[in-house]
Formats: C-alpha cells, sequence, structure tokens
C-alpha cells in the first residue's frame, strides 16, 4: 500500500497554511488587524504625548542646546554607524568606535543595528519593487512611514547576504540587548545629563528624549520617502533615487540619494565641496585620529561616465522631441536626371542638391538671408562645394535649418562626370 498522502490530503492540508494578514485585503472587519500597534504607539503615540507635556513643561537654552547635540550624535549612530558602516561597510572603524556608533545609534530609537542594515541592504538591492521593504511604488506616505505601521509578511522582503553582521560581536550583542540599549541612550542619557547637569529632568525628558526621538525617525523616514521623491538624478534615472539639499540638510547629508544608489559604498554621499554632508567630514576626521581606516571612494572616471551616461540620456530626449528633417534611409532615391529635369522645370520646385541629398528651397528662396539670386544660382545643380566653404562657410543653424528640407538622395551621391562621359 502507498504510503504517499492523495491529492485530497494536500489540498485539504494546504487549506490550512495560515496566510499571513499582510497578504489579505484590508477591508472594514479586519482592518485593525493589519495594524502594527506596537509601531504606531512607538512612533505616533510616544511623540504625541510628547507634544502634549511640551505645553507644561519650558524649554530651557541649555536643554534646546543639548537636545541639538544629542540629535547630531544620534544621528551619526545611524548615518555613520548602522548606515555607511554596517549596511555599506563604506568604511571599516576601531573596536571602540564600533561600541559608540551602536550605542548612540540605538538611542536614536530604530532598531538594532542589525535590523536595520539588513533591511537596507534590502531595499539597496530590489529597489522600488515589491521586495523592497520601503518601496516608494507605493505610495510617498507609504515609504515614508506607512511600512513600519502596517504589517508586513517577512517572507516577501528580499533577502540580502548579513554574514558579516553575524560575524561583527558588537553587532550582535546590540541586537540582543537592543531594548536596554535603547531605553540607557534614548531616554536615560538625555534625561541624566539635562537633570544633572542644570536640575531640568523634565526638559530632558521631554526635548532631549522623546522630542528629539521624534525629529531622528522623521530625517531617517525623509531619506526612504523625498530622497526618491523630490529631486535631480544626475547618475541614473531608471529608479527613485534624487539628490535634494533639504533632504540632506534634515539627514546630516543623506539626501544625495541619487549617487548613493549608483555608488554605495562609497563612505561620501556628496562629492562636490559645496555640499552638504558632514557625516562625510566626520568619517574623514575620524581617519584623521585613527578611529577609522579603508574608507571606500568610487574612481572619479567612473563616477563621471554616469553623470555623463545621464547627461546623454536628457540630450536625446530632447533631441527625439525636435524635427531634424525626414531620416536619410527614408527618402525617395533620385536619378540625377531625374532631379535635373525637376529643377528646370518653370512651375516646378526650387530643388537644390547638397552631399548628394536633394533640398526643397522653394519658401525660402525668398527669405535666404544671402539673397535670392545665390541660392538660385544653385537650383538644378551639385551645390555642395558652394554650400560648405566655396562660396559662404554656413554655420550650423544653416545646416540644422536644410536638413528639414530634405525630400530625395541622388542615386550615387551626385552628378559624376564619368557616368556622363561613358552615356555617351
Amino acid at each position: 500500500m502507498s504510503t504517499e498522502p492523495s491529492d485530497a490530503s494536500r489540498t485539504h492540508a494546504g487549506d490550512n497554511k495560515k496566510v499571513h494578514i499582510a497578504d489579505t485585503a484590508i477591508t472594514r472587519q479586519n482592518w485593525h488587524k493589519h495594524v502594527n500597534w506596537l509601531n504606531v504607539f512607538l512612533i505616533a503615540g510616544v511623540p504625541l504625548y510628547g507634544c502634549i507635556q511640551a505645553f507644561w513643561v519650558p524649554l530651557q537654552l541649555k536643554t534646546a542646546v543639548w537636545a541639538v547635540i544629542y540629535y547630531f550624535l544620534t544621528g551619526l549612530g545611524i548615518t555613520a554607524g548602522y548606515h555607511r558602516l554596517w549596511a555599506h561597510t563604506s568604511y571599516s572603524a576601531t573596536l571602540p568606535l564600533r561600541i559608540w556608533l551602536a550605542a548612540v545609534g540605538g538611542g536614536a530609537v530604530e532598531g538594532s543595528a542589525f535590523s536595520w542594515a539588513r533591511n537596507h541592504r534590502s531595499h539597496h538591492r530590489y529597489t522600488d519593487t515589491d521586495r523592497d521593504p520601503h518601496s516608494v511604488r507605493k505610495g510617498l506616505l507609504y515609504s515614508h512611514i506607512g511600512w513600519m505601521v502596517m504589517k508586513q509578511n517577512p517572507k516577501r522582503i528580499g533577502r540580502t547576504d548579513v554574514s558579516d553582521l553575524h560575524a561583527d560581536p558588537v553587532v550582535v550583542w546590540q541586537h540582543r540587548h537592543y531594548l536596554k540599549v535603547l531605553v540607557a541612550m534614548g531616554l536615560a542619557v538625555p534625561i541624566l545629563v539635562a537633570g544633572l547637569g542644570w536640575d531640568d529632568w523634565s526638559g530632558g525628558f521631554v526635548y532631549a528624549g522623546i522630542l528629539r526621538i521624534f525629529f531622528i525617525q522623521q530625517a531617517t523616514f525623509c531619506v526612504n520617502s523625498l530622497a526618491h521623491w523630490v529631486g535631480e538624478q544626475p547618475f541614473d534615472n531608471r529608479n527613485s533615487p534624487r539628490d535634494h539639499v533639504i533632504t540632506a540638510l534634515v539627514t546630516l547629508g543623506e539626501g544625495y540619494h541619487n549617487f548613493h544608489h549608483e555608488f554605495p559604498s562609497d563612505y561620501r554621499n556628496a562629492i562636490e565641496w559645496h555640499q552638504y554632508d558632514p557625516t562625510k567630514w566626520t568619517i574623514w576626521t575620524w581617519r584623521l585620529l585613527g578611529l577609522a581606516y579603508n574608507l571606500k571612494q568610487f574612481r572619479g572616471n567612473e563616477i563621471e561616465k554616469g553623470r555623463v551616461q545621464q547627461l546623454q540620456k536628457k540630450i536625446d530626449q530632447r533631441r527625439a522631441a525636435l524635427d531634424w528633417g525626414i531620416p536619410l534611409d527614408e527618402l525617395p532615391v533620385m536619378e540625377w536626371d531625374d532631379y535635373a529635369e525637376q529643377a528646370r522645370r518653370a512651375d516646378g520646385r526650387a530643388l537644390v542638391a547638397i552631399s548628394g541629398v536633394v533640398h526643397d528651397v522653394t519658401d525660402f528662396v525668398q527669405h535666404h538671408p544671402g539673397g535670392k539670386a545665390m541660392i538660385s544660382s544653385g537650383i538644378g545643380k551639385d551645390a555642395t562645394a558652394m554650400f560648405n566653404g566655396g562660396v559662404y562657410q554656413h554655420t550650423n543653424a544653416a545646416h540644422n535649418l536644410l536638413s528639414t528640407m530634405r525630400v530625395g538622395v541622388i542615386r550615387g551621391g551626385c552628378e559624376v562626370k564619368i557616368w556622363k562621359r561613358d552615356r555617351k
């Protein structure tokens, strides 16, 4: 007797497989099951509480300065640590620097370095596809915050190689103890500094703690949304990443996203001296101090090739919208005698042959800048030498205008003397 399950049992077993809620349609009855309520509480509920508390907790100048300083410190934990060090390995860092980046990165409350880098690698590998965890193709709001407040099927997110993250003891330790790091660096440190420093415990909690976390999170979310929606694409336009100075200003230099997606392992996001990228400057300073090394940069030649190729795309698009005349391979072929005969007719068209191409200049004769007599002298003849410098070296604009008057091509290219002789 066969031990294989029957087709009916296979079907029944398949029907009993649990379908992930993200793979079902949202209805009035199940919409609440699609929502990740923990993330809603952390991303929206806690900041709302902080905003309400701000009405009763006065903002002291020292606390405001401390909140801004800690914003930059925790922001660098994300941009220089989570992003450029661990997600893209664009440079190497000593153990003390890695520990510090893991600590302040945890203070931004954006998940562990391992989870952050894994999702970001998926984003780069599967940009703008269904396997991109925060694809802007699903909408600006979705790419900004929707992908976190709505449940996702983890099996739908593209997989990437994270073996190097598993091999980093700092990343592994922070991932295992992330909740402790979050509480310590996200709330305890800003509260203790403000409280012990100038006795502003409440201000440290509200401004340097909750509201700082809210602003640093929103800045990072802008890279997922605005950096794929607003700005220029100087290196490639096949996908959505864009460069914009406003995004760079709020994200410590992460706004030059078109460059970054083209050259992700470059430790820089901004390559021009005038572009704002404090993360790049900080990493460069760490190298001088011996804390960072192996800073990766793409060769200038490769970067410039990408820029030129994108410029060529734009030129080709503009060129396609212009009238360049009928393409030569689509023009009818005329014998020289037919051309000459048509040009000699009193009621015929004013035809001029230049470089083997016949042009109808009937409507242009009266408007010729060099006068009617000059252009009329070339009608029915081979005016190639006359047009190309024999009489006047015509401008590029004249060549372009002439191309719009094409009506045919001469078999053999022009009037050939030997053909005439052989016919006698």
